[in-house]
């Protein structure tokens, strides 16, 4: 079998933030090799950089040292602009929050990252639909964000996720919001979206969904720890 090429390169990836009295090393040499098409998860207790790590894949923030290489380009120290450009483009994410706008019926909460592309509106109907169907939920595309449960928006989420086709999904502490059946629905569909193709990087706090990616990044005090499931990571 052909070996993927590489998605996503992190290489000797630091991040600092310094005030006036004190300097804090958020993440240590972080090094990552995502595989197209590759479900991994970064898991560690709360304050070990796992949410400082998914910010600078997200390109919602930058290194102090260290490369990011994002489909074969350098990526680590673009302008605001451009890292916008790209996250459009090649990066989905999926919170904990939801983060869905209100006012927004379902279908048009979906539509947004399509809204900056300049498509037409069929192709944006026809991109939105088939999102909404994938998680199953196309049935409820007129309704608001206050008519569903948590579950439903969660799959809204999803859906507004993978409806730019991106290169890479980025998945923060998805189940943190839901009830256990619902977060297991949610896992099982993460686990479909992977083997349909997509590629996924999740962040979780809980081992027993940590393992249901292919392999797990385990991080402490900013750092890999030595594991023997970390195949394919450099520490």
């Amino acid at each position: 079998m052909e070996a993927k090429e590489s998605l996503l390169q992190l290489i000797d990836i630091n991040k600092v933030f310094e005030t006036d009295e004190l300097e804090t090393h958020a993440l240590l040499n972080i090094n990552l090799d995502l595989k197209d098409g590759e479900y991994v998860s970064i898991a560690g207790p709360s304050g070990c950089g796992k949410s400082t790590l998914l910010s600078i894949l997200g390109l919602l923030d930058t290194p102090t040292s260290g490369e990011y290489i994002l489909s074969g380009k350098n990526v680590s120290k673009l302008s605001t602009g451009d890292r916008a450009r790209i996250r459009n483009h090649e990066i989905g994410f999926i919170f904990q929050a939801f983060n869905l706008i209100g006012d927004l019926t379902v279908a048009e909460n979906v539509a947004l990252p399509l809204s900056y592309r300049g498509l037409s509106k069929d192709e944006i109907k026809e991109r939105v639909d088939y999102a909404l169907e994938r998680v199953d939920i196309d049935h409820r595309k007129k309704h608001y964000p206050s008519q569903l449960s948590g579950g439903q928006q969660q799959r809204v989420a999803v859906a507004r996720a993978v409806v730019g086709k991106p290169s890479i999904l980025l998945v923060d502490e998805p189940t943190g919001n839901l009830d256990s059946s619902n977060g297991e629905a949610v896992m099982d569909m993460l686990d479909q979206l992977h083997g349909a193709g997509s590629t996924i990087c999740m962040v979780t706090h809980d081992p027993r969904y940590a393992e249901r990616a292919q392999r797990s990044l385990k991080l402490f005090d900013g750092q890999v720890a030595q594991s023997p499931a970390l195949a394919g990571v450099a520490s």
